[in-house]
């Protein structure tokens, strides 16, 4: 990912909180020079100091084959917003979009044993909605064994990250408050999001 110096997020536990928080990302594979990409949510947590990310595909989505032989690339990015160029102080200048993302690299690596695979699910279901614990709890056996056998667990071992936070960190402390105050009146919620993060950052 191409990052300018005024854009890196270097802090890394700050990018992992944000990989939690928006833990729906994209997985990318290669198969015959053609990348392929498949939307899942991950649990993002540390094993022994190292970055774990985990999901699961489909068993008929064959993406799962390709995790063995080659680094895998998971994008984890979320709250984006357009900004205007009538937020600047100067007429001469043009829009742009402000967002954050996260590149993680590592090798995967298959989750073959069964009762691992169900951890993967119940662990998916505590972290998205530990609510429904009690339901899925209470599910027929074979229907939940069922379940598992439809779904290719795996984790993903992160050897590297690549974080960008592209907050209007070029424009003057004027323009940053600009842009704050108009996306904070927003009805959408991502640019509601970058006027907070924006914030965050004292503007």
């Amino acid at each position: 990912m191409y990052i300018p110096k005024t854009n890196e997020f270097t802090d890394q536990s700050e990018a992992i909180k944000f990989m939690k928080e928006f833990s729906f990302a994209t997985i990318v594979t290669v198969k015959d020079n053609v990348p392929i990409a498949t939307h899942l949510p991950f649990i993002v947590e540390s094993k022994e100091d190292r970055l774990v990310l985990t999901s699961h595909f489909a068993k008929a989505n064959d993406q799962w084959e390709d995790l063995r032989t080659q680094r895998i690339l998971t994008i984890f990015t979320e709250p984006h917003a357009y900004i205007s160029p009538t937020n600047y102080e100067k007429e001469l200048n043009v829009p742009t979009w402000n967002y954050i993302s996260v590149h993680a690299y590592g090798l995967g690596e298959l989750i073959d044993d069964p009762n691992e695979v169900f951890e993967v699910l119940e662990k998916t279901i505590q972290r998205y909605e530990n609510s429904y614990m009690s339901q899925w709890n209470a599910l027929p056996d074979d229907y939940k064994q069922k379940m598992s056998k439809g779904i290719t667990a795996f984790e993903i071992h992160v050897d590297e990250l690549q974080a960008k936070k592209k907050l209007s960190q070029n424009k003057t402390f004027k323009e940053r408050e600009n842009i704050v105050k108009s996306l904070s009146k927003s009805n959408h919620s991502n640019e509601r999001l970058i006027a907070s993060y924006m914030n965050k950052g004292h503007i």
